[in-house]
């Protein structure tokens, strides 16, 4: 058991500190290649989808039909599938939308005048704040998938990975701008994932005392619901932003495939 807790911080660590990796590109590249990115976006939404409605769901409702009943536990699986949904859309609306760092922007501009170097600065700084707050939940749902099941939890690190890394680009790039300090932008960057470790920091404490089947099945179900919204509200969304239409869509198709392979290899 305790090895399974160690590696499920070390995968939800990884998972977390990849807004480092956004912010390494970011300071490094002299153009962000948005067509990867939007690839990537997509890849990440396939992935999470799939996961999430065919493994995650599907073992919360075993899970929960065996220790409740069939009836019962089926109610309460898609119950905490639309409760993760309303958690995270909760979370996403309490933060004002200029300072959502979900609602994506372009990731082109220049060199800024002086007199807006304050307000890039904070737009940075409540960007990093805005993202701590948006990764707890993730963490807390890398975490217990880490504890039920690492090989379904290394699928969800790639993917929350990959749709960290422009969140990290989108902390560093004000700030740089603002200070042009890349060390100040790296870190505010780098902080920011700190939030992923802490949620499942917090499980970790809160939870595991509870941990039995019903709360698996639950927040295995919370999960699969916090993930489809994250990916329709947030992946896709962005992926179009960055590329074409079709090249998100691209990307979701493979994300979905390389998921349904990788399963079928490890079942």
């Amino acid at each position: 058991m305790t090895e399974n807790v160690l590696v499920a911080f070390a995968l939800t660590a990884i998972a977390g500190l990849s807004t480092g990796i956004g912010s390494i590109i970011a300071l490094s590249a002299r153009k962000t290649n948005t067509k990867f990115l939007s690839v990537s976006l997509g890849f990440s939404a396939g992935v999470m989808i799939y996961v999430s409605m065919v493994e995650l769901f599907s073992e919360a409702r075993e899970t929960l039909s065996t220790a409740l009943g069939e009836r019962q536990g089926a109610a309460l699986a898609v119950a905490a599938f639309f409760a993760g949904m309303l958690l995270i859309a909760v979370i996403d609306r309490a933060i004002p939308q200029k300072d959502n760092p979900h609602e994506f922007k372009k990731l082109t501009g220049s060199a800024q005048p002086r007199s807006q170097k304050e307000r890039l600065m904070r737009t940075g700084v409540l960007t990093a704040l805005a993202i701590a707050v948006h990764n707890f939940p993730e963490g807390l749902a890398t975490f217990i998938a880490a504890l039920s099941d690492p090989s379904v939890a290394v699928a969800i690190v790639v993917a929350i990975s990959i749709h960290n890394i422009p969140e990290g680009i989108a902390v560093s790039v004000p700030i740089y701008y603002a200070t042009g300090s890349r060390k100040k932008a790296f870190f505010y960057s780098f902080a920011s994932g700190l939030a992923e470790p802490l949620g499942a920091l917090v499980g970790y404490l809160v939870l595991m005392p509870f941990l039995n089947d019903v709360t698996f099945g639950v927040l295995f179900a919370a999960i699969s619901g916090i993930m489809v919204f994250i990916s329709l509200d947030e992946l896709l969304p962005a992926a179009r932003e960055y590329g074409e239409h079709h090249l998100s869509i691209y990307g979701l198709v493979a994300g979905m495939l390389v998921m349904a392979i990788s399963l079928l290899l490890l079942s």
